[in-house]
């Protein structure tokens, strides 16, 4: 029986496919409702509870429920190690604070984003259909994100880039400028896997290949170098993995595509232009951006070097930041435009990942979280680079690529904002298909679960405990 998706796409029964698949609702909204705009005179989102939270947060409820009718899939020891051992790194670090209730809603916001959601999806999404699905609805995400990104630097109604108001932040405002940047981001990875995936129909690969072609324009008008690096480092690997003939075609493509855009329209080119520069030129002649950087990756070490083992407690790199980082930081970043007024924000976090969670978590926390990830992004490649799962490769590909693109990413960011909770989502995907279950071991199962895909045939009919994972 062959394991390839049919080349000619059946439309779905979309009553079936809504019937089939309603506890996946909640996950589509944690996504989808990060197109809400933010409100009028709000500068950032960060602290605050969105609509996208609010969501995930239903999704763990519905997850919740689902466990309770044992209708999810059941984790592997490996799987219940992975996902909860950031928990513990978290409680130890808020009750080792020096102020742990001052901690806490750090502590609420880590176990949200890297062990509920996270889990959540692992257990509620059963098979390679879901999982498109949810994939789907990056992409959607982006194109109107990138959409209105394109359309404020066209009318100059962006956030302040070098005195002019052409840089493109989507409805994210100037307070998050990493994020717009961020979901087209996501979107392109999730495009160019799928246009890459050997198994799927080729009218559905031809979009594919579209959409991550318009999405590149979105992402250079943002003008965020840590969305660029992490962008070609995670696409580098999706075509490497997808094979070499492959990837020289979509190379192709992206490079006919960003000399008719710069070159061509003369789509930013200066501007660009002098971006790309300024990116080999971080340690000879920084910028006041990367020289906050350096400062504060400075004053991260410092603190993790006072508590090597739990840090200084969640929350508390802005409170410590002052008392161990040098004069060389500025008072903070400035943001304007795309509606809003001029505003001075401070710099409260260190603008890496890695280094946030060992100054405020230490070591523990640091094993805890990073382990955990490394183990995943393992897991995922040497499944992919072994074949399994055949019939839904398309998956893999998305789900590693998006995970390296969040790994890189947090060489140069940390969470925070509205965006912060598809974080979540991503590591859920990622565990979703490095963790597969021992109920999945039969080719058929994996045969079903592409074939649901393309019907919209559900899953959810099965008896309660039995997964159809590749």
């Amino acid at each position: 029986m062959s394991l390839a998706v049919p080349g000619r796409w059946i439309r779905p029964d979309g009553p079936a496919l809504l019937r089939g698949h309603w506890p996946l609702l909640p996950l589509a909204a944690t996504v989808l409702f990060l197109l809400a705009p933010l409100p009028a005179g709000d500068a950032t989102a960060s602290g605050k509870v969105g609509p996208a939270d609010a969501a995930s947060l239903l999704l763990v409820l519905v997850c919740a429920v689902q466990a309770l009718r044992g209708r999810v899939r059941a984790l592997t020891p490996l799987g219940v190690a992975v996902l909860g051992a950031p928990a513990v790194g978290l409680a130890v670090a808020t009750m080792t604070a020096g102020d742990p209730y001052a901690a806490l809603p750090g502590f609420v916001r880590y176990l949200q984003v890297f062990v509920l959601v996270p889990a959540a999806v692992v257990l509620l999404v059963r098979d390679a259909a879901e999982f498109r699905l949810a994939a789907g609805c990056f992409v959607v995400l982006a194109l109107v994100q990138g959409a209105v990104g394109v359309v404020q630097y066209a009318t100059h109604t962006g956030a302040s880039y070098q005195g002019e108001d052409v840089r493109a932040v989507g409805t994210f405002g100037p307070g998050d400028v990493m994020g717009m940047a961020t979901v087209v981001a996501y979107g392109l990875i999730v495009a160019t896997a799928a246009g890459l995936a050997p198994g799927l129909p080729r009218r559905l690969r031809r979009i594919a290949g579209a959409c991550a072609l318009v999405l590149v324009l979105p992402l250079v008008l943002s003008f965020s170098r840590g969305a660029w690096i992490a962008t070609a480092g995670a696409a580098v690997l999706v075509m490497a993995l997808s094979g070499i003939r492959r990837a020289l075609k979509v190379v192709a493509a992206l490079a006919a595509a960003g000399v008719v855009l710069v070159g061509g329209f003369g789509v930013g080119s200066e501007m660009v232009a002098e971006r790309l520069t300024s990116i080999t030129q971080v340690s000879s002649a920084p910028d006041q951006s990367v020289t906050d950087r350096y400062t504060m990756w400075a004053a991260a070490e410092s603190m993790w070097r006072e508590r090597p083992a739990v840090g200084v407690g969640l929350k508390g790199f802005p409170a410590n930041r002052d008392g161990h980082a040098s004069l060389g930081l500025s008072s903070g970043s400035d943001t304007a435009g795309a509606g809003q007024a001029y505003l001075r924000q401070p710099l409260l976090s260190p603008h890496n990942m890695y280094l946030l969670i060992l100054s405020e978590q230490g070591l523990v926390g640091l094993v805890a979280l990073v382990g955990g990830w490394a183990a995943l992004l393992v897991a995922g490649v040497r499944r992919l680079a072994a074949g399994a799962g055949t019939a839904a490769r398309d998956c893999g590909l998305i789900a590693t690529g998006l995970f390296v693109w969040q790994l890189t990413d947090f060489l140069y960011a940390d969470i925070g904002g509205p965006s912060t909770v598809l974080t979540g989502v991503i590591i859920g995907l990622a565990a979703w298909w490095a963790l597969p279950s021992r109920e999945a071991a039969g080719p058929l199962r994996g045969a079903g679960a592409v074939s649901g895909a393309a019907t919209g045939a559900g899953s959810r009919g099965r008896a309660p405990g039995v997964a159809a994972r590749p």
